[in-house]
């Protein structure tokens, strides 16, 4: 891998959880992934990318609600991550990137993991309340896709299609929670991060194709094998369609366009550059991602800020 710490577990050690957190929190950080960020940038931004679409012309997006998504993604994020680890803790054990995990090396127990996820889900409840009756609809619906999402590497070689519905929900949630209403725009702007999900998470699966084999689960990189880049360009021609009919949609400025130029430079580089066979360069593809996200989200606030 990239660094000493992800070269036998995605399990960082050294960091900022074993610097400033006391002993006995530290695996529960852990298993939230909470050294980990980049995956919750990309949870996050799907919401900020709406938010800010929502926002009326000449204004910035809402800023409570930016703090609010922000938040309660960093919390589902490590829901997910605390659900996952316990459906997958057999699988884990059997890996050598996963095997350190907190639960499937039994640092934490069943009944502590399950105690963890309570106490999150919990929050992330607390935070639906303070949202529009349809938002909050909305956010708990996204449960059943949480729920299911972990399964679907053992029947489905699309397990990260079923990953981008669940992390792109929040297109449509973020907007609702700003106007009450669903409208064309951020359903467009769901359907461009579910088709960015299949890229950056198949780059990210061919890390695992051959422990995948071995312990019989599927992916996108499975499937696709030599002709992932195909696969990929076609995904990313989706994704920019899907982002090109938001902004028509959304009626934002001419300055938004910016949005559809930085993806396309972006995933052009990304897939004509990643080495599918080196798990090093397609972790350093994948963290890469969340600049496409960043740039995304400011053109979209430009688009909305400068309306002409």
């Amino acid at each position: 891998m990239s660094s000493p710490d992800y070269q036998h577990s995605d399990m960082l050690r050294a960091g900022w959880v074993d610097r400033y957190l006391p002993p006995f929190l530290r695996p529960y950080a852990r298993l939230a992934r909470l050294d980990r960020p980049v995956p919750i940038w990309l949870l996050v931004f799907p919401c900020w990318w709406a938010i800010a679409l929502a926002a009326p012309a000449g204004s910035l997006p809402n800023l409570w609600l930016l703090f609010l998504f922000g938040l309660g993604s960093i919390v589902m994020r490590g829901a997910g991550c605390t659900f996952n680890d316990l459906v997958d803790r057999n699988y884990d054990r059997q890996v050598a990137r996963t095997a350190d995990r907190p639960i499937a090396s039994g640092e934490i127990g069943i009944f502590g993991a399950l105690v963890y996820l309570a106490l999150q889900l919990l929050i992330g409840l607390f935070i639906l309340l303070l949202l529009r009756p349809l938002a909050a609809g909305l956010g708990a619906a996204s449960l059943l896709l949480v729920a299911t999402y972990p399964f679907m590497k053992r029947i489905t070689y699309w397990p990260q299609a079923f990953l981008g519905l669940t992390f792109n929900w929040g297109a449509i949630m973020g907007y609702a929670a700003a106007t009450g209403r669903i409208d064309p725009a951020p359903v467009a702007l769901y359907g461009a991060g579910i088709a960015w999900t299949m890229v950056y998470d198949t780059i990210y699966a061919h890390q695992d194709k051959e422990d995948d084999v071995l312990i019989g689960v599927r992916s996108t990189a499975l499937k696709f094998g030599r002709r992932t880049k195909p696969w990929l360009g076609l995904f990313a021609l989706a994704m920019l369609a899907l982002l090109a009919l938001a902004i028509l949609l959304g009626g934002l400025g001419r300055i938004a366009w910016l949005a559809v130029l930085c993806a396309a430079l972006h995933l052009a580089w990304q897939i004509s550059f990643v080495d599918i066979d080196d798990p090093a360069d397609c972790l350093k593809k994948f963290r890469a991602s969340r600049w496409l996200g960043w740039a995304i989200f400011i053109a979209i606030l430009a688009g909305r800020f400068f309306p002409n």
